[in-house]
């Protein structure tokens, strides 16, 4: 018998954790169990032999834009007409399957602000086993700001599971927030967990058993969150990407009012149609707010009025006035006097002085004097 490949050992793994149930006794276990199949899909994705093609391996796409948004979905559901109508740019489309074999960029303006989008390559299932092109579609995926989960209405729920699964499987971790864990390795003294909040999904045993699994016999784990073992590893690998995504829900002509009703209760998701451009609107709001995009215009020192032309486009947990000054040009910081700004972010309408690190705001106006 030859050695079992990586996928075999994770077929084996997964079947015994669903035959183990969780117990007191079997804690342990099943936490390495947990953290061998992570290290197992880690290394299916990131082979080390040549021509491997894990998840730095992507279609070579030149980037533009203040933000990307990736299109993926299973072929034929609509991706690349919606791109056609929304950026001009003709991902060829046609009523077959696999038309669109490598990443198609396109540019959309939204608010002022120049956004790129990248139609990728149907997935299939089996991609994060490298199955097709899904490692480079996935692999371009990872760096997106955005995620657009293309899906049919007539069977949306079933493939939104099925890409969703893909996804997980290349660490990529849809509307959800890192958990709030901290680990720092030490020279002795074991491992010591302090909690903030009971754990109700993780026992001392499993966090122990993963960092076991790790080689790590010495560590203080401080934890502020009620996290899954699943989510531990996370934290234990650490190449895990958080990505925003929205479930675009495609044909809602083909559909009757009380169908488009339960629709709307599917959450971060869009109905929408490609056919009779349907709702695009409410898309494209919804991908703004997804991106947590800042617009700030320029006044010019004794100009009447603000340029509300051109906005500088910030993302919103980087919109100081430094940050500003930087999109604008590196050096201008440095000569900065102060900034007057007009808008949310100051207390008085008639505009105040503000330094380098003072928060601007969605639609915030900024005139900036120099020493």
């Amino acid at each position: 018998m030859g050695k079992e490949t990586a996928v075999e050992q994770i077929k084996k793994i997964e079947e015994e954790l669903a035959h183990t149930q969780k117990n007191k006794a079997t804690s342990y276990h099943l936490g390495q169990l947990k953290a061998k199949l992570a290290k197992l899909k880690r290394e299916l994705l990131t082979p080390t032999s040549s021509g491997g093609g894990g998840p730095g391996i992507g279609f070579d796409v030149a980037r533009s834009g203040v933000a990307s948004v990736g299109f993926i979905g299973f072929p034929s559901v609509g991706k690349s007409s919606l791109m056609s109508g929304l950026t001009g740019t003709e991902s060829v489309a046609a009523a077959y399957e696999f038309t669109t074999l490598t990443t198609v960029p396109g540019t959309l303006t939204v608010h002022g602000a120049p956004i790129q989008i990248l139609d990728l390559p149907g997935i299939i299932e089996g991609a994060k086993d490298g199955k097709g092109r899904g490692r480079q579609v996935i692999a371009v995926a990872r760096t997106c700001n955005l995620i657009f989960i293309v899906l049919d209405v007539l069977k949306p729920l079933a493939d939104k599971a099925v890409i969703e699964a893909e996804l997980e499987g290349f660490g990529i971790r849809l509307n959800k927030t890192p958990p709030n864990i901290t680990i720092k390795k030490k020279e002795k003294g074991g491992i010591a967990i302090t909690n903030t909040v009971p754990l109700t999904k993780i026992t001392a045993d499993e966090i122990k058993a993963v960092l076991s699994e790790y080689r790590m016999a010495n560590a203080d784990v401080h934890i502020r969150c009620d996290p899954t073992v699943d989510e531990f590893v996370d934290v234990v690998e650490g190449n895990r990407v958080y990505i925003p995504a929205i479930m675009v829900l495609n044909k809602i002509d083909a559909i009757s009012i009380e169908e488009l009703d339960l629709l709307y209760r599917i959450p971060n998701s869009v109905p929408i149609s490609v056919k009779e451009w349907l709702n695009i609107d409410e898309l494209l709001e919804t991908m703004w707010e997804k991106l947590s995009l800042v617009r700030v215009y320029t006044k010019p020192r004794g100009a009447k009025a603000p340029d509300y032309t051109a906005p500088v486009v910030l993302k919103k947990d980087k919109c100081t006035v430094e940050d500003f000054c930087n999109a604008i040009h590196k050096d201008i910081s440095k000569q900065l006097k102060h900034a007057m700004v007009w808008g949310t972010s100051v207390k008085h309408s008639r505009g105040q002085k503000v330094g380098l690190s003072h928060v601007l705001a969605d639609e915030d106006v900024v005139t900036l004097v120099k020493n």
